[in-house]
C-alpha cells in the first residue's frame, strides 16, 4: 500500500483502488477491462451476452427511453447557489440531459429473467429476480467505484435497460435493500403480467473527477409476456415522479474512501423505457416455411394481429406495487401513509401519530449516524414494535423538505401548523415523533440518542423513560416499545371520551 502511494500519488491510487475489486493490489484483465474500453472505444463482449445466441425465428421488442434531467432548483444546495461546490463535482449530472440511448431493440427471450422460478406462486407472492446481498450486519458497498462489475445471469437484462439511460448504471446499490423483486400481478392460460421493483444506481462521473452517485428511490414497471417468454406484449419501467423528492445523490471530496461526501436530494421528472408495441418476429414465414418481406407491397410495414388476452386471476397495481414494496421493506408491513392523510385517519380512529421525520430520503449515507435506514432494518421491523404500531398508532414516514413546503403553503391553515409543530422538534439527521391527532407533539426521540442509547449497558442509562426490559433480548426493540408505551400513557388525559 504505502508503495502503491509513493509510486501513483493520492489520487493515482484513489482511481487504481476503484478498478482493483478484489484489493489484492493487482489489476486483472477482467478489472483492467474499464479502462481498456474507454481508451480503445471498443467494449468487449461480455461472457453473458455472448450465450444469447439471436434465436432467427425468435421475436424482437423496440423500447423506447424517456428522460428529462434532474430538476437543480429542486436540491437543497441551490438555496445558496451552490456555494462551495465546485462545477466540476456537479459536471456530470449537468451533463446528462438526454437517454443514452433513446431507442433499443432487444429480443424476446432476453425477458425471461422476469419470469416467475418454476415453484407455483400465487398472485402477489413476491421472488426475488436479484436477491439483495446487503443487510445491516453486512455493511455497504464501496463508495470509490467507476465502473460497474460485469452484470451477470439474470442482472444481464437489467443492466442493458438501464443502460439505455446513462452508461454507467450499477444494478446493485451500495446500501441494503439492493436487488430486484417481482410478482405476478394478473396470469392468464399463457401470459403473465410481472409488476417489479428493481432498487439500482448511477455513477456519473469518471476519472480525473471523484464519483458522484445518482441512487433513484426505485425504479418500477410491468411487463406482460408469455410464460414461455417467446412474446413480449406490453413493457414500462419508470422512476416514480408522484413525491416532490425521488432521487439521492452523493459525491466524494477526496482521493479516499473516508475522504469527504456532500449530500443531496432533489426531484427527477421523468426517467422512463416503454415498448413501442408488442415484440413482433424477426423473420416472417409463410405457412410452407418461405421468408416473406416484412414489408408490404406499398412498402409498409405488414401489420400484426395479436390475440386479445383473458385475465383468469389480476390485482390492482396499488397492492402488487405495496406487495414489492414490504418485500423490500418488511417494517412497512404496517402502512406508512402520506403526513396529512396519517392525521385524518388517527383522528377518525382515535389513535395517536407515530411519525418519522428525516433529512433525505433512505439511503442515508454511513457517515451520517442515526439514519432512516438503520432504523428501518432493526427496530421497525421487530413483531413487537409491528404489533403495537398497527394496534394503537397511525404511522407516517415524512421528509423535512416536504414539511417546510407544506409549512410555507397558507392555503390550509391546519396543515401548515401540523408541519410546523413537527419541525420545532426536528433535530438532525432523524426525528421519531408521537403526537395527538390535533399535532400537539406529546413525545419525540432523536434517532442518533436513540442509538447511543441503546449501545450503551443498561446500568448507565440514567433516563428512567427509556429503560431496558427483560422480556427482549434486544435493547433497541426494548427502548422503542418504552418510547411508543411512553407517548401512549402522556395521551390518556387527551384521549379519554
Amino acid at each position: 500500500q504505502e508503495l502503491a502511494l509513493k509510486s501513483l500519488g493520492n489520487e493515482g491510487l484513489f482511481l487504481f483502488s476503484s478498478l482493483d475489486t478484489n484489493k489484492d493490489l493487482y489489476l486483472s484483465p477482467e478489472e483492467f477491462k474499464p479502462i481498456a474500453e474507454k481508451l480503445t472505444g471498443v467494449a468487449a463482449v461480455s461472457e453473458s451476452e455472448e450465450e444469447e445466441a439471436p434465436d432467427p425465428d425468435g421475436e424482437t421488442l423496440s423500447i423506447v427511453a424517456k428522460f428529462q434531467p434532474l430538476v437543480m432548483e429542486t436540491m437543497t444546495k441551490s438555496k445558496d447557489g451552490f456555494l462551495g461546490i465546485s462545477h466540476v463535482a456537479l459536471s456530470g449530472l449537468r451533463n446528462w440531459t438526454a437517454p443514452a440511448a433513446p431507442r433499443s431493440v432487444l429480443l424476446a427471450r432476453q425477458f425471461k429473467a422476469f419470469l416467475p422460478p418454476k415453484n407455483n406462486l400465487d398472485l402477489g407472492d413476491p421472488w426475488w429476480i436479484i436477491p439483495s446481498e446487503l443487510n445491516i450486519f453486512t455493511g455497504y458497498l464501496s463508495n470509490n467505484r467507476f465502473y460497474p462489475p460485469p452484470p451477470k445471469g439474470k442482472e444481464v437484462i437489467i443492466h442493458k435497460l438501464l443502460s439505455m439511460f446513462h452508461p454507467r448504471p450499477f444494478v446493485r446499490t451500495r446500501f441494503a435493500p439492493q436487488g430486484a423483486v417481482a410478482c405476478i400481478q394478473a396470469s392468464s392460460s399463457f401470459y403473465y403480467t410481472i409488476a417489479f421493483r428493481i432498487h439500482a444506481e448511477f455513477q456519473l462521473n469518471e476519472p480525473p473527477n471523484f464519483p458522484f452517485w445518482f441512487s433513484p428511490g426505485q425504479f418500477t414497471g410491468y411487463i406482460v409476456l408469455s410464460k414461455d417468454s417467446s412474446h413480449v406484449r406490453d413493457f414500462r419501467l419508470f422512476v416514480p415522479n408522484n413525491r416532490s423528492l425521488n432521487v439521492d445523490m452523493e459525491w466524494l471530496y477526496g482521493a479516499s474512501e473516508s475522504s469527504n461526501m456532500e449530500v443531496d436530494i432533489g426531484y427527477l421528472p421523468q426517467m422512463e423505457l416503454e415498448s413501442t408495441g408488442p415484440s413482433i418476429p424477426a423473420v416472417i414465414h409463410d405457412e410452407n416455411g418461405n421468408v416473406l418481406d416484412s414489408r408490404d407491397p406499398s412498402g409498409e410495414p405488414i401489420q400484426f394481429v395479436f390475440e386479445e388476452i383473458t385475465w383468469q386471476q389480476e390485482m390492482p397495481w396499488e397492492e402488487a406495487a405495496h406487495r414489492l414494496e414490504v418485500a423490500m421493506y418488511p417494517f412497512k408491513k404496517i402502512s406508512y401513509l402520506p403526513f396529512t392523510e396519517a392525521f385524518e385517519r388517527a383522528k377518525a380512529e382515535k389513535k395517536l401519530v407515530h411519525s418519522i421525520l428525516l433529512w433525505a430520503k433512505p439511503p442515508v449515507p454511513p457517515p451520517v449516524p442515526g439514519s432512516g435506514r438503520t432504523l428501518r432494518e432493526t427496530v421497525l421491523e421487530s413483531s413487537p414494535i409491528l404489533a403495537l404500531l398497527n394496534e394503537s398508532f397511525i404511522s407516517s414516514w415524512s421528509l423535512v423538505k416536504e414539511l417546510e413546503e407544506l409549512q410555507s403553503n397558507r392555503e390550509n391553515e391546519f396543515h401548515s401548523k401540523l408541519a410546523e409543530l413537527h419541525l420545532e422538534k426536528y433535530n438532525f439527521p432523524v426525528e421519531m415523533i408521537i403526537c395527538l391527532p390535533n399535532g400537539t407533539v406529546i413525545h419525540h426521540i432523536n434517532a442518533n440518542y436513540f442509538l447511543d442509547i441503546t449501545s450503551m449497558k443498561p446500568e448507565d442509562v440514567e433516563s428512567s423513560i427509556f429503560s431496558f426490559s427483560t422480556n427482549f433480548e434486544d435493547p433497541s426493540t426494548a427502548t422503542y416499545l418504552q418510547f411508543l408505551k411512553e407517548g401512549l400513557q402522556r395521551a390518556k388525559p387527551y384521549l379519554q371520551p
